[in-house]
Formats: structure tokens, C-alpha cells, sequence
């Protein structure tokens, strides 16, 4: 069994503690303060963060009717609302109930989830599996059996952080859309330097190399090439807090590209 690393920081798990969330250690909160030293907004981009995934999730759920999730790489962060996961927010009450299958690389985060989720439902599963290992995970039984690859499904690819190869990035992307049926979703989150100040930037790759050493970083550009072919959801691709902006989503709203990310949506012919 995988021993269980709560000294070292994960980015999941930062993401969480910065928003707020529970499912995190003390090495995500002190990566956490090294990071509002140096430049004090990784709390807010994190919250930027969440609100973005409820907002596609919703929209998928409600305005696309899907009622199939593969999270991948997300972690099990508490969502905007306290106490909600993002299972919880694709619920729809005109719709049936969904199922949602969460996939991590963290043995960590995939026990606590097992432990507080799984015993009290049968709609929600969390396994241990790598977006770097792409064949494997769409290879594994519960991927195979728990989501029907008969009806359409919302793939929500978090986890680009740990995509640092280029060709191995693109490779996952037709991966995916070969897998999943028409009308299928492709969710997509990626990390990016674009809107840091460039006077920012040295003290920001410093953070990052003692904390977060292997994070992928790309320009807009370069994420927009991941989703070439596919028909993109407006408004596109764009910075996080642009994506189908709500009333009560605030985080970065005055400054999108403050929160460091770049979302979108496509639609899987």
C-alpha cells in the first residue's frame, strides 16, 4: 500500500487549503503563506478556481443535461458553498441524479474521499489513478464499468499541472475524445504565467521550484492548441472568472487574468 505523504505539499491540496477547505495538511498551508509573501493572490485565484469548476459543472449539468462525470486530478476540494464537494454541484433538480467518478494520483486524498463520501452514496466513486498514465486509467475496471461509455460524458481534466511533455499533453486530449461517445464534454483547467507582472515573475518560478517543481506551465497559446479541433462552449477559452460569470462569483472579477488560470469547454463530436 502507498504510504500516505502529508509533509509534502500537493497542488490539489493547496488549492484546497488556500480556498479554505478542509481536505489539506499543514504542508499545503505553509505553501500556501510562502505564496501570499511573495505575491498575495493564490488565495483568491484558488477561490477563482472553484467558482469556475461549479459554474461548468452546473452549466453542464443543467444546460447540457449530462448526468455522467470523470473529474480527473481535482482532488475532492469543499466548494465554494462550505460543505459542498463538486459531486454535490452537479446535482440538478429537474434532472436525474448523476454519477461522478473522481480519479487522483494522490493515495492520500483518494483514502479520505473513500472514507467520507463513498460509504454514503452509490453515485459517487474515487480511485487512485494518474493522468500521466492515460491508457492505464481508461483501462481500469471501475473507469470501464462504474461511468456507461454508451451515453454521453463530461470529462473534467484538472490535473493538467502534472502535463509538463507537450506531445504526451496532446496525446491525452485524443485520448480522451476517442474514448468518450458523441456529445460528449471536455472540461479544461490550466495554470498559466500570462497575467503574472513581470516583475513578479522571478520571486513566483522561485515559489514554485522549492514547492511546486514539476507544475506545467503554458501560455494561452499554447492551452488554446491542446483543444484545436474541438468545438468550444462560448465564451471559449478564457481566464476562469470570464467563463459564464454569476452575480456571487467574485474572485478575480475585477482582474480575471489575476487568477492565473485559463478554462474552457468543448463539445466531443
Amino acid at each position: 500500500m502507498a504510504r500516505l505523504e502529508t509533509t509534502q505539499a500537493r497542488i490539489t491540496r493547496i488549492f484546497d487549503a488556500a480556498a479554505g477547505g478542509k481536505n489539506n495538511f499543514l504542508a499545503d498551508k505553509d505553501t500556501v503563506r510562502q505564496f501570499d509573501q511573495a505575491a498575495p493572490a493564490l488565495t483568491t485565484a484558488a477561490l477563482a478556481v472553484l467558482e469556475f469548476l461549479s459554474r461548468m459543472i452546473g452549466h453542464l449539468s443543467a444546460g447540457e443535461g449530462v448526468d455522467q462525470f470523470l473529474i480527473v486530478g481535482s482532488g475532492i476540494p469543499t466548494g465554494p458553498a462550505s460543505g459542498q464537494g463538486l459531486h454535490d454541484m452537479a446535482r440538478h433538480p429537474a434532472g436525474p441524479d448523476p454519477r461522478v467518478l473522481y480519479v487522483e494520483s494522490n493515495p492520500m486524498v483518494v483514502t479520505m474521499a473513500q472514507a467520507t463520501i463513498e460509504p454514503f452514496t452509490d453515485l459517487v466513486r474515487v480511485i487512485e489513478g494518474d493522468i500521466r498514465e492515460i491508457d492505464d486509467l481508461l483501462r481500469d475496471h471501475v473507469v470501464r464499468t462504474f461511468i456507461d461509455w454508451d451515453r454521453p460524458v463530461a470529462v473534467l481534466l484538472v490535473s493538467t499541472y502534472s502535463l509538463r511533455d507537450d506531445e504526451y499533453a496532446h496525446y491525452v486530449i485524443k485520448r480522451l475524445r476517442h474514448t468518450a461517445p458523441g456529445d460528449s464534454f471536455l472540461g479544461l483547467l490550466h495554470t498559466t504565467f500570462d497575467g503574472i507582472p513581470p516583475e513578479l515573475l522571478p520571486v513566483i518560478r522561485d515559489v514554485l521550484a522549492m514547492t511546486l517543481p514539476h507544475l506545467a506551465i503554458r501560455t494561452g497559446s499554447e492551452v488554446a492548441a491542446l483543444l484545436e479541433g474541438l468545438d468550444l462552449v462560448a465564451p471559449g477559452l478564457v481566464w476562469v472568472p470570464d467563463w459564464r460569470p454569476v452575480e456571487d462569483h467574485l474572485a478575480c472579477r475585477e482582474e480575471p487574468s489575476s487568477s492565473g488560470n485559463y478554462g474552457a469547454v468543448a463539445r466531443i463530436p
